[in-house]
């Protein structure tokens, strides 16, 4: 049995059997993990891969899992032990200003700069609530690059904002195209496969020197200074996933 969407999944839950195949992107809200976890027990196979969609919905899972593709020093904070297991590292690396992203925020509504760690650390002393997030050092200067990939069709543009650090084109950030060379393509295909992403929108901060990290990846995103339109691409998503079943 093939289910296509996430209301059919709901009314045959109970008759689903090894072997079914659930070709969409869950919508439960609070019991995603649970559900995904439930499913990968029951021998379902879902597309996009349960890993993926979890990563998709939480920041602090992609620093965890994809912590190799981004900027060095990058921490996923759960409790005050590992904030301050992070101020001595940042004190000894002479890290001063930092950023932290809120879970489960987007559109860049989550990222915060901080002059110091040390004043993320007194405001957290009075906010258990916002744990968990994660913290990386502030870069100065660098290039915010969006990449969609899908199957064969890759596209990127750079967003610059003068007046915002967090970039985002939702924010007054304007956009221009930007040429993937291959190197880069690689880096992003890598940290897809790592995530089990079988299509992604990933953010890529190019600095100065050269080198390149993975800001944030997700199974889908924001589309505007993409020339491809939302239409198309979903045609593209559900066409490669709809591939992927032929090949279970």
């Amino acid at each position: 049995m093939i289910i296509r969407s996430s209301r059919e999944l709901k009314a045959l839950y109970h008759e689903l059997r090894p072997g079914d195949i659930f070709i969409s992107t869950l919508t439960y809200k609070h019991l995603k993990q649970s559900v995904l976890i439930d499913l990968l027990e029951r021998g379902i196979t879902c597309l996009p891969s349960p890993l993926s969609q979890t990563l998709n919905s939480s920041k602090a899972a992609q620093a965890l899992v994809l912590k190799t593709w981004m900027l060095p020093h990058t921490f996923v904070i759960t409790r005050r032990t590992d904030l301050m297991d992070t101020i001595n590292q940042y004190n000894k690396l002479g890290v001063a200003h930092v950023v932290t992203k809120e879970d489960h925020l987007h559109c860049g509504h989550g990222v915060r700069k901080w002059d110091t760690i040390e004043t993320l650390y007194s405001f957290m002393a009075l906010s258990e609530s916002s744990y968990p997030f994660v913290v990386q050092p502030f870069l100065e200067n660098f290039t915010d690059i969006r990449v969609i990939i899908v199957g064969d069709y890759v596209e990127a543009y750079v967003r610059h904002n003068p007046n915002n650090f967090r970039m985002n084109i939702s924010s007054g950030g304007k956009n221009y195209p930007y040429t993937l060379d291959k190197d880069q393509e690689k880096f992003c295909r890598a940290a897809m496969e790592r995530g089990k992403f079988p299509f992604a929108h990933l953010d890529l901060h190019n600095t100065d020197n050269g080198k390149y990290y993975l800001s944030e990846i997700a199974l889908n995103g924001g589309l505007k200074g993409a020339s491809i339109s939302r239409k198309e691409l979903d045609q593209k998503k559900q066409h490669l996933l709809e591939s992927l079943v032929i090949t279970k």
